[in-house]
């Protein structure tokens, strides 16, 4: 393994990190059976911690979607 698989392995790692950070959006199955949280269009901003994993997650997304095209370029 070359050093720039150990960089796109560390930043996968921190993406399923913050990912499961994130808090549930959603009542999940139980909530889709049993009809609760009908209120799709109600306004739920994110605030504080919440916002910035959000924003995060997004950000290495990001930076992972680069590193991985970078890293097949420099393959071929």
């Amino acid at each position: 393994m070359k050093w720039y698989d150990f960089i796109l392995l560390i930043v996968a790692l921190i993406i399923i990190v913050l990912s499961l950070l994130q808090g549930g959006k959603s009542e999940g199955a139980s909530g889709a059976i049993t009809g609760g949280g009908l209120n799709v269009f109600a306004k739920t901003k994110e605030r504080g911690s919440e916002k910035v994993i959000t924003w995060l997650t997004f950000a290495f997304a990001i930076v992972f979607f680069f590193i991985a095209i970078l890293v097949s370029a420099m393959r071929s």
